[in-house]
């Protein structure tokens, strides 16, 4: 890369697409809160601008927030575009956009990384992770920033290890505009579900950062705004618990020289349960959250799957011993597997609410390019790559209609309110006085924490607790914590519930798609984003 460091000045123009309103991104919260309008930072294309040339002028728009104008594309000499399956429509329309005035398109992330042959219309992809390929189309572009005669595909043959990473170019985004803020420390899973892309596409050795990478790209989070809450986004954080274990004192010490600032999420495999002492550390480090994907309480689906490891311990005990540290477990649940009778949906429910798992994510089966599902499925016939009418390519063993019905009375049952906030009940009795008491330091007391506080409180008061159709089951939760001046709670809660029971609601009504996955387009896709809309009552 270096070899284009005195070469002529370029300017690049990155796009994020938007996404689909979708369950697992919050948008119905974001009215709620005073200026939040998108859920997290992408990593990899803030990435990608943190390697550019030094000498090259850089802007990155998040479409989630704004969209990219007739002048951000004349001003660029070229355009750069990443996302995942969900976000192909928006990723075409940004090529259309940046094409429509001449200018080069170059595509990267995990959805072109899949299946490149979805996307014949860009001029450049990138293929895979950053490495050679990045190299290659950045001394192109050096050299020529004409449209290619023909598409050129990059495909990356040596990585960069994640150690050799630059921190994302976090100061181009507005980071104090996301609801959370994003890092990376590892990448890869050792697992092989048979559902999931992630050991086709980064390996099942999981590769790392150092704990020196990791602190830096924490202060420069702080440093640019970030909100009260950073999402580690490797796919599985425990994919190497000795190399967790080392960073985790790491994190302890920056939280504790920074007041406890934030908190910290994280996806994991439901066996870290099985580390007490992982656990530990990642309280005092103030993990609020572990997303575990658990996808079904049955062992008989589980083993089906190739996700087994989810009963080495029985569930139930495994979500105890994290919610004993402190830590709320947020779960992926699947409607659609092979294994399903007409009862799973009603054993689903039962689950969370013997669980008491708060919030879970509940989709139907989608089967993704590179994975063994996708493999198995076109082995027998069973892929309807083609019918962007139906909520999901799979065709399942129940007749499709019952599976999408399920899909809905599980949606509407777990997230009836009074049951929602009764699962929050029990996480208030039993999982947060387990956690690391917080100092009152002036970090968090700072003055823009506590005006947001107040804004939020008087938002959700009114829109929620007056004007809402929930208000009685809201009100039943929010004043005993008012009552014990718990305002944390009635803020986070508070905000979570409201998106939940609301998109919900949109999935029963037939509003919202029954996979974050699916093709299916929505009406919310095609209009204005929730963002900028008045919450739904």
């Amino acid at each position: 890369m270096s070899s284009v460091e005195s070469g002529p000045k370029r300017r690049i123009l990155c796009v994020f697409p938007r996404y689909v309103p979708s369950f697992g991104t919050f948008e119905y919260a974001y009215p709620l809160t005073p200026g939040v309008r998108a859920f997290m930072p992408p990593q990899g294309l803030l990435l990608i601008a943190a390697v550019l040339p030094k000498h090259w002028d850089v802007r990155f728009i998040d479409e989630n927030m704004d969209s990219a104008s007739a002048h951000d594309f004349a001003w660029a000499d070229a355009v750069f575009v990443s996302g995942m399956h969900i976000q192909r429509r928006q990723m075409e329309d940004i090529r259309a956009r940046a094409h429509a005035l001449g200018r080069p398109v170059a595509l990267g992330g995990p959805s072109v990384s899949a299946c490149p042959e979805e996307y014949p219309r860009f001029d450049y992809l990138h293929v895979g992770e950053l490495g050679d390929a990045t190299g290659a189309l950045i001394a192109i572009l050096s050299r020529d920033v004409a449209r290619p005669p023909k598409q050129i595909v990059l495909t990356t043959k040596e990585r960069l290890p994640l150690a050799a990473f630059p921190a994302p170019a976090y100061e181009l985004a507005k980071i104090d505009r996301y609801f959370l803020g994003s890092i990376q420390f590892s990448s890869g899973c050792p697992y092989t579900c048979e559902f999931c892309d992630i050991p086709g596409l980064y390996g099942r050795v999981p590769r790392l950062k150092t704990p020196a990478q990791v602190v830096g790209e924490l202060d420069k989070l702080l440093a640019c705004g970030v909100n009260g809450s950073i999402y580690f986004v490797d796919d599985n954080l425990v994919g190497n618990r000795r190399a967790l274990q080392d960073l985790l004192p790491h994190l302890v010490e920056w939280q504790k020289r920074n007041g406890y600032a934030v908190s910290f999420a994280c996806e994991a495999t439901l066996n870290i349960a099985r580390s007490p002492e992982i656990l530990r550390l990642m309280r005092e480090a103030a993990f609020d959250t572990i997303f575990c994907g658990i996808e079904t309480p049955e062992p008989a689906a589980l083993k089906a799957i190739q996700k087994s490891h989810n009963v080495a311990a029985p569930i139930l005990d495994s979500v105890r011993a994290i919610n004993d540290h402190g830590m709320e477990v947020v779960t992926g649940i699947i409607l659609g597997l092979d294994t399903d009778t007409p009862d799973t949906g009603e054993r689903i429910v039962d689950f969370l609410a013997q669980s008491h798992i708060p919030l879970a994510t509940i989709n139907l089966l989608q089967a993704l390019p590179r994975t063994p599902l996708w493999d198995r499925l076109r082995s027998e016939g069973r892929l309807r790559e083609n019918d962007a009418e139906l909520e999901s390519n799979v065709e399942f063993k129940l007749p499709y209609d019952d599976v999408l019905a399920m899909w809905r009375r599980c949606m509407e049952k777990a997230y009836d309110p009074k049951a929602l906030f009764a699962r929050y009940e029990y996480q208030m009795r039993a999982t947060r006085p387990n956690r690391l008491k917080r100092p009152k330091s002036r970090q968090r007391l700072s003055p823009r924490n506590i005006r947001m506080a107040f804004v939020i409180l008087a938002k959700l008061s009114w829109k929620v607790g007056v004007r809402g159709s929930y208000r009685r089951a809201f009100w039943s939760f929010m004043l005993r914590r008012l009552m014990r001046g718990q305002i944390e709670p009635v803020l986070s809660v508070g905000l979570v519930a409201h998106h939940l029971i609301m998109f919900a609601r949109d999935a029963c009504s037939g509003k919202s798609n029954a996979s974050h996955y699916s093709a299916k387009t929505r009406p919310l896709e095609v209009n204005a984003p929730l963002a900028r809309q008045s919450p739904a009552q």
